[in-house]
């Protein structure tokens, strides 16, 4: 069976880091033939790796897509308020579609999207990656199971990471609401997705609460510059000390931010960009806007909860999570890759040691890929589990989410959506 073939907007971390390297793995299965993105060097760097002509590099997904229909699909992996416009070109040009999560900082342009891809019939799953886990698929199958009776209980946990916060809320490409989108929408959709995924029915009540507590310059020390090599006086005790955080740090994870710092990952690449760069910024005296810590609380309409809490300030990264329902109770750590089976009738726990690599996202980024290259062989006849329809209820709740933190009133669901989409009518009839 010949490969599919694909096309890649946005040769960024996620783009070319995360999704494009199953293509190298399984060439068999699919082949990129073009990529566009603004930075020269990344696509360059691409195009060599992928065997692309030059013709068919593009400075961005404007110049790719007016040329007439040159792959089976495209990634579209551009910056969260870049999703939009090219998804819509690409599904009215017959392209299916991976689109990187969030689908679009406005929840109207979420439910278009979602329109589209059944108006004309074509693949669109959005990267909602951890649905693609082996751990949460497991935890899924129990709940489903009715191993531990009816679901009464969700406690979820998102330890983001100190310097995980740093370097992506903080002084990278997230950090601006305005510019990206707010936090429970760019890196916290996933968790507003897994739990929808795992209770399975519609949610009814939202509310949340959280603010930007510590990241301030209220916060820095005395004397602290506005950039880390201009002579900072607490270099050796600051644990977002720019050149120890991107310099000394020698795991995968630390391999990724050299990449994002500069194109140039040398040591001396990385600390030329670190003089003048956002990534060479103190951490108190950045612009950012978005939460370092907030809690979210939802209500399903069984009346079976959740409680969902996101936090910068844990040593340890991934997530963990506790299910409580009527015949027993689920205690998982996606860091650690065990999952825990207590039955109220036995009173025995069986554990569950998983082998995933914690790199990409557990496993998501590569079977995510795996399943959009069959869909995609499928001519959209087959169905996903991220596709748009889908993920639209998801980052509802996370826009719900947000409305409440900001005004401070529990959001109804069903009210919300009507003013939606009653506002998308008034759209539509305006234009």
């Amino acid at each position: 069976m010949k490969p599919i073939t694909a096309a890649l907007i946005g040769a960024g971390q996620r783009g070319a880091g995360a999704y494009a390297p199953y293509a190298w793995n399984h060439p068999e299965e699919i082949r990129f033939v073009a990529v566009a993105d603004g930075d020269q060097e990344r696509r360059e760097r691409f195009a060599e790796t992928y065997g692309i002509p030059e013709t068919e590099t593009f400075a961005g997904w404007e110049e790719l897509l007016a040329r007439p229909k040159l792959a089976d699909a495209v990634l579209i992996c551009t910056q969260d308020k870049l999703h939009f416009e090219p998804t819509i070109k690409a599904l009215e040009m017959g392209y299916h579609v991976l689109l990187e999560k969030p689908m679009s900082p406005d929840p109207l342009e979420c439910f278009m999207i979602g329109e589209y891809a059944e108006k004309f019939g074509l693949v669109l799953s959005i990267c909602h990656v951890l649905r693609y886990t082996d751990f949460f698929a497991q935890i899924k199958q129990i709940v489903s199971d009715g191993t531990i009776g009816s679901l009464v209980s969700i406690v979820h946990v998102e330890n983001v990471e100190h310097r995980h916060q740093a370097h992506s809320f903080v002084r990278g490409n997230w950090s601006k609401s305005e510019v990206s989108c707010p936090m429970i929408l760019a890196k916290s959709c996933h968790d507003m997705d897994i739990l929808q995924w795992i209770v399975d029915e519609p949610c009814t009540k939202v509310s949340s609460f959280g603010s930007l507590m510590h990241f301030r310059k209220e916060s820095a020390p005395d004397g602290a510059p506005k950039r880390c090599l201009d002579g900072c006086p607490v270099q050796e005790t600051c644990p977002y000390y720019a050149p120890r955080m991107y310099m000394e740090r020698d795991d995968w994870v630390g391999a990724v931010l050299r990449s994002v710092v500069s194109n140039d990952t040398s040591d001396e690449g990385v600390l030329n960009s670190l003089k003048d760069g956002p990534y060479g910024r103190c951490v108190y005296h950045c612009d950012n806007d978005v939460v370092d810590h907030q809690v979210v609380n939802l209500e399903f309409a069984s009346g079976a909860t959740a409680s969902f809490t996101m936090s910068a300030f844990t040593h340890e990264g991934g997530r963990s999570v506790k299910l409580m329902g009527t015949l027993g109770q689920i205690r998982a750590d996606m860091e650690k890759n065990v999952i825990e089976v207590t039955s109220f009738k036995t009173r025995e726990t069986k554990t569950v040691h998983l082998e995933t690599d914690a790199a990409g996202h557990g496993g998501g980024d590569t079977n995510i890929m795996r399943d959009f290259v069959r869909l995609v062989r499928s001519d959209g006849k087959e169905k996903g589990l991220t596709g748009a329809k889908t993920s639209v209820q998801s980052h509802l709740i996370a826009f719900a989410a947000e409305k409440s933190r900001v005004e401070g009133e529990t959001i109804l669901m069903q009210k919300y959506v009507d003013e939606l989409q009653a506002e998308m009518q008034k759209r539509g009839a305006e234009t």
